[in-house]
């Protein structure tokens, strides 16, 4: 028994030194207000839609225009048909969402939370004061940031199970390797996501494998600090299991790559079977997930930031993918 407990101890010891240490943030002022634009959309008068239209842009400036013309598509020559085309089609949706998104509380705690950790790292960064919710259509944009607010279409995070996402149209836009993340879960993740990317915009499209890795566990290695406390298949976007599978496995997947010559290859071809989402990666067995370089890159990033704990989110985010691989000198056992 006590040989028992002397292990478990030791596991939890292991498993709490490999999570960043999460600074006090309780003390910067973040408010994040939530607005319901699904609400005021399916709620306008069709029969004065004009007025109506007027009155969705003083109360939603700018974002009114985004939805109708950017999410929607619809153009000042169609908007009045589309408009009443998309809603009577998109009702039983927003009535279900309704009861499936009757609490968003504890996801905008989430999100605020993540805020104060991008203030307390990137304190220059002008925060959005907004978290906008809508409804568009499926194939649509289910997260994206404006000047003041994130925006999240309700229409991706139904629940993985939701009946649309089981149709044939469904499957086709969206399989269930990708359909399972459409939970409420997801959303604080993406949110940070898309202001990783707005504060460093990834042009490594292109380079070599190696830098890709790089410089796609870079961001992965900011998510981990915005969201400390949100589990590892949560941020990765693999299951449970997935994520198991590659921890076991580590330094198997990465004498996969030395092995077949992968780091330095740029042709599009070979690089997107390890940078893009898939249901697995095949050339490593269907245990393993797509977009398995988000892993690797993730662990090469955490072996470089053992050395250079000092060096601060904003100048890992600064320093060359090649000089970060190099001076990493990532050798999984």
């Amino acid at each position: 028994m006590k040989w028992t407990s002397i292990c478990l101890l030791l596991l939890i010891f292991v498993a709490c030194k490999s999570k960043p240490t999460a600074p006090d943030v309780s003390k910067i002022p973040v408010k994040l207000k939530v607005l319901r634009f699904e609400d005021a959309f399916f709620g306008l008068d069709t029969n004065h839609l004009e007025e109506a239209l007027n009155e969705l842009e003083r109360n939603y400036p700018g974002f009114a225009k985004d939805f109708l013309f950017n999410i929607m598509g619809t153009t000042p020559t169609t908007a009045v048909n589309d408009i009443k085309s998309f809603s009577n089609s998109y009702r039983l949706m927003y009535d279900s969402a309704k009861q499936h998104f009757a609490n968003l509380q504890p996801v905008s705690d989430q999100v605020e939370m993540g805020l104060k950790y991008v203030k307390h790292y990137f304190p220059n960064y002008k925060l959005p004061t907004n978290l906008v919710t809508f409804i568009g259509p499926i194939n649509s944009y289910g997260n994206i940031i404006t000047t003041d607010a994130l925006a999240v279409g309700l229409q991706l995070y139904m629940g993985r199970d939701y009946s649309l996402y089981k149709t044939d149209m469904g499957q086709q836009l969206y399989p269930s390797y990708l359909s399972r993340r459409f939970e409420q879960a997801y959303i604080p993740v993406n949110c940070m996501n898309n202001i990783i990317e707005d504060l460093y915009p990834n042009k490594s499209l292109g380079m070599a494998l190696v830098d890709q890795l790089v410089e796609t566990g870079k961001r992965q290695y900011v998510l981990d600090h915005f969201l400390p406390n949100l589990p590892d298949s949560l941020k990765l976007g693999y299951t449970g299991q997935q994520v198991a599978d590659c921890n076991s496995n580590e330094s198997n997947i990465w004498a996969f790559f030395i092995q077949n010559n992968l780091l330095y290859v740029t042709e599009p071809e070979i690089t997107k079977e390890y940078m893009n989402e898939a249901p697995n990666t095949p050339a490593l067995g269907s245990n393993f997930p797509g977009f398995i370089g988000r892993f690797v890159g993730w662990k090469i990033v955490q072996k470089y930031m053992e050395n250079h704990a000092d060096l601060g989110l904003a100048k890992l985010m600064e320093t060359p993918a090649r000089k970060i691989f190099e001076e990493a000198k990532y050798k999984p056992r």
